[in-house]
């Protein structure tokens, strides 16, 4: 067979059905907007995700016999609350601990060499004085260089007047109206669908739970993580607590991954803290509880309905869709891997032949 005749029957198996060719193209214009206008979209984009997650609680209130305006007003109102205690609360307490470590950062360094030095006595052997001094001086280089980099990224931002007042203005008005005409917005954007839509419906019914539930569940479990680690590393007198709780909080968002990472600082700020000792152990200890009950006890409950997807797919939807969108891929890596396993699934593939083969339309479904 030529390599003509098989393109020729690949694309008569996967293009034959027009809904499918359809679905091509909304799919590669829509990925192509993210990727060329992404960055003007912010905003939107952001206020679609906060809506997103706000609808839960709208639904909630409206189902109670609460009315539909009076129900997106009172969640709203939350919102801005919730908003107000980050921006005038937890946003300095973290900065000032970001600076207090970029400051304590030469004593970090120092106490470190004390450690490694007292590691060469002991083991002359295994570590040689100029191992220990390259050590050192990579690891000075790299916090120097993180710290410069996180000052300097944290001043941009916030030197950023332009862009905080859209975030700040923008944002939240474009939430209101999302949660307020979604019934409006969701009609408008179907009528520019094509009206034989059967495919691209039966994928969205499959996807639309599972991605709310999943954006829901995230911020949640952020949440939850976040807190309960903060209230530990706090009650163990560890320093920079609120900065390493958000650390922690925001790994759970890339699975695996995550949790390797955000321990390593963990175990460098208790390890300078309060050198190997048993309040070391102790904090190490208390850290691993949290993740494990976070992977086995705190997840299985925030996703019941939890997306059968193998590590290597999560890991490789985490660096290609983290790549592409920064923290916004990172984010919907999970569930956008979830809408190609669905596509792979859903896609048309040669049903009339099938049919002419003796193949039932309820064999197929199956």
């Amino acid at each position: 067979m030529t390599l003509r005749a098989v393109f020729k029957s690949w694309v008569e198996r996967y293009f034959s059905d027009e809904e499918a060719v359809i679905l091509l193209v909304v799919l590669v214009l829509g990925f192509s907007a993210l990727i060329l206008f992404g960055r003007m979209l912010a905003p939107f984009l952001t206020a679609l995700v906060i809506a997103f997650l706000l609808q839960g609680g709208v639904n909630a209130l409206t189902r109670r016999g609460v009315p539909h305006v009076l129900a997106v007003t009172l969640v709203f109102l939350g919102f801005i609350g919730v908003l107000m205690a980050l921006a005038f609360i937890l946003m300095p307490l973290i900065w000032n601990q970001l600076v207090g470590l970029v400051q304590e950062t030469p004593r970090i360094v120092a106490s470190g060499q004390r450690w490694l030095d007292d590691v060469q006595e002991r083991y002359p052997n295994l570590v040689t004085p100029d191992q220990v001094q390259e050590w050192i001086g990579v690891a000075g280089r790299e916090m120097t260089q993180f710290g410069q980099r996180a000052l300097t990224l944290s001043l941009a931002s916030l030197g950023n007047v332009l862009s905080l007042i859209i975030y700040l203005v923008l944002v939240p008005i474009l939430v209101f109206f999302l949660l307020k005409d979604r019934e409006q917005l969701v009609a408008f954007t179907l009528s520019l669908l094509p009206q034989k839509r059967t495919l691209m419906t039966r994928i969205w019914n499959e996807m639309d739970d599972q991605i709310a539930n999943y954006v829901r569940g995230k911020f949640v479990e952020i949440i939850i993580v976040g807190t309960v680690t903060f209230f530990t590393f706090a009650f163990f007198g560890l320093p920079y607590s609120a900065l390493l709780a958000v650390l922690v909080g925001l790994s759970v968002l890339v699975p695996y991954i995550g949790a390797a990472v955000a321990t390593l600082p963990v175990a460098a700020v208790a390890g300078f803290h309060f050198g190997i000792s048993d309040h070391f152990v102790y904090v190490l200890i208390a850290y691993g509880i949290i993740q494990a009950l976070d992977g086995n006890v705190l997840v299985p409950i925030l996703f019941s309905e939890a997306v059968n997807l193998h590590p290597v797919s999560i890991i490789v939807a985490v660096l290609f869709f983290g790549g592409v969108w920064g923290f916004w891929g990172i984010f919907f890596a999970i569930p956008l891997a979830t809408l190609l396993k669905a596509l792979v699934y859903a896609w048309p593939r040669g049903i009339k032949q099938y049919y002419a083969e003796g193949t039932t339309e309820e064999t197929v479904e199956k």
